[in-house]
Order: structure tokens, then C-alpha cells, then sequence
């Protein structure tokens, strides 16, 4: 969901027109914790653009026949893999960093040989 903003701006009517659901299967999906709409001072659901993507990721996979425990599932899994996904782009680029940092100092020490 990258690229997507996390800002909540929609109302439950609005998100539920965006994902052609009923706003009860919104407050079902929030209910079982598939969706954690923020909320404002007075309760209402606001939704963001990130909670609309799953909102339409839910959506597909119920159209495919999983559950919404097995949708559960699928949302974790899929969240652990960014996590992991990320996680690997950070020790990458620390590596690449070290690895820049060690020539430099390879062909510093080179210089100073050479001349």
C-alpha cells in the first residue's frame, strides 16, 4: 500500500460507496479488527485511502471464497511479509553504505601508497 495516504478523511457512508459495501459490513470488518477506521473527538469513522485499499483487498478475497478468518490470516501474513520486506531494504542499504564507506577507504589507502 505504498504510496497510499494514511490520512483519514472519509466518512462510513463515503468508504462504503468507494468499496460498494454496506457500511454495517464496515463496522463488521472493524468489529472482527480487519479494519481499524480512526476516529474523531465525537466516534465517527474516518477512513484513509490505506483503509480503503483493504477495505478492496478484503473484498477480493471474500469474492474468491476465503473467510473472513482465513481473510484475517491472508491480512497478517501479508502485513508480516512488508515488514520483513522492509526490513531487508534497511539491511541492504546499510550494507551498500559500508560497502561504499570500505572502498573509499580502499582507494584512499591506494593514494597514499601511489604517492
Amino acid at each position: 500500500m505504498r504510496g497510499r495516504s494514511d490520512q483519514p478523511v472519509y466518512v462510513i457512508s463515503v468508504a462504503a460507496r468507494l468499496v460498494d459495501m454496506h457500511p454495517q459490513t464496515l463496522r463488521l470488518y472493524e468489529r472482527l479488527g480487519l479494519v481499524k477506521p480512526a476516529r474523531n473527538e465525537h466516534n465517527i469513522r474516518f477512513y484513509s485511502d490505506q483503509d480503503i485499499e483493504r477495505l478492496r483487498q478484503i473484498q477480493r478475497l471474500t469474492q474468491v471464497g476465503v473467510n473472513l478468518a482465513g481473510v484475517e490470516m491472508v491480512l497478517k501474513l501479508l502485513e508480516r511479509m512488508e515488514t520483513m520486506r522492509e526490513e531487508i531494504r534497511q539491511e541492504m542499504q546499510q550494507q551498500l553504505e559500508e560497502m561504499e564507506r570500505e572502498v573509499q577507504r580502499l582507494r584512499r589507502q591506494k593514494r597514499r601508497a601511489a604517492g
